[in-house]
């Protein structure tokens, strides 16, 4: 699944996951010139188990972190989000979240899937956005002698978290918090793990710089989140209808690169993935994202109810996309990986007597 790597370290073998082979990105990367990656498609409507059809190569991009690049500024007013009902959202959808995570518990396997080939140990795992512990347990079973701390800013999703791990032996801890806040020590942290959670974030950077305090020296940073492809299909139908925002917008693979290279992060490596899911009806689609508790928090979103015939309009729309009897919903899934750059060892020698300079030896 990861290919060979872009750059090897010199002298002792390279600690550094074997990175994504693929371009560099330009300083004005063009999203025409990303490779398209693969299409898994989801059902969740029909009796038994979902149908998962063959995927083609996922597309995979590194950014140049070298010292000619200079990091761009965020392109995209991707989504001014309301922050607070975001945190109520995810409360509410707490005691169902897990009968619906299909696409969260998909991500969190590709996600350890991108570990694999990682040549690392670590004591501390820190899982940002844990939810109901979807990826935490994974990191639990994988780094079996790795203290896990699950953070969230949903207090009733950390209980849903330890309702379903281990009762007794387990070294997980549990911390309500925000991203743009962790209730960690500086440099504390060996892995640090975020699946989905920067699409619930007004801006990357001030996240991701708590990633980067947070985390040792040469300490991974891997994650997930979703690009602007994401849910394409229900806010076309909705624009169709309204100009109102129904549907917020998701950061661009580029800058999210970006924002890892302003963090101070270094080995950057960005990968997409397209998953589509299949449903009856537009009904069930919003059903499950309002089961998910990832529904509309965009600021500018109408703030009163929304009309039937407006639905009935948008779902109209929807039905241009119909095909084998359903109808699509588009995931454009992001993951990335960066590291902290390694402490330096500088070799001081000591003064020799009878040169300039104090000789240590001497000193009492």
């Amino acid at each position: 699944m990861i290919g060979r790597p872009f750059r090897s370290c010199k002298g002792a073998p390279c600690p550094h996951p074997i990175g994504r082979s693929g371009r560099r990105l330009s300083p004005e990367p063009s999203r025409a010139n990303r490779n398209v990656g693969s299409e898994c498609l989801h059902t969740p409507v029909f009796p038994g188990p979902a149908r998962h059809l063959p995927t083609t190569a996922r597309g995979h991009q590194r950014v140049n972190d070298g010292p000619t690049r200079t990091p761009r500024g965020p392109t995209v007013a991707a989504h001014d989000l309301d922050t607070a009902r975001v945190r109520r959202l995810a409360a509410r959808a707490a005691p169902h979240y897990d009968k619906v995570a299909w696409l969260p518990r998909q991500v969190a396997d590709a996600l350890m899937e991108h570990l694999q080939p990682v040549r690392i140990r670590p004591a501390r795992i820190l899982d940002v956005g844990a939810g109901t512990g979807i990826c935490s347990r994974l990191l639990s079973r994988r780094y079996r002698s790795a203290r896990v701390t699950l953070v969230d800013c949903s207090m009733p999703m950390l209980r849903a978290a330890r309702r379903r791990g281990p009762r007794w032996f387990s070294k997980c801890a549990f911390a309500c918090g925000d991203g743009e806040s962790l209730p960690v020590a500086d440099g504390s942290i060996d892995l640090l793990v975020s699946s989905l959670m920067l699409p619930s974030c007004t801006s990357p950077d001030p996240v991701l710089a708590e990633f980067q305090r947070v985390l040792k020296p040469g300490g991974l940073l891997m994650f997930s989140s979703l690009g602007p492809d994401t849910l394409r299909e229900l806010r076309e139908s909705w624009l169709a209808v309204d100009p109102d925002v129904h549907v917020h917008a998701f950061l661009d693979m580029h800058d999210l690169g970006d924002a890892l290279l302003r963090a101070g992060l270094r080995d950057v490596v960005m990968d997409t993935e397209r998953i589509t899911g299949r449903y009856r009806d537009a009904a069930t689609l919003m059903g499950e994202l309002k089961q998910l508790g990832v529904s509309n928090a965009a600021r500018g979103c109408r703030a009163g109810l929304t009309t039937s015939a407006l639905v009935e309009a948008m779902v109209s729309q929807y039905e241009r996309f119909r095909s084998d009897a359903t109808l699509p919903a588009s995931f454009e899934v992001v993951f990335g990986h960066a590291w902290r750059a390694p402490l330096r060892s500088v070799d001081v020698s000591l003064a020799t007597p009878g040169t300039a300079g104090t000789d240590f030896k001497s000193v009492p």
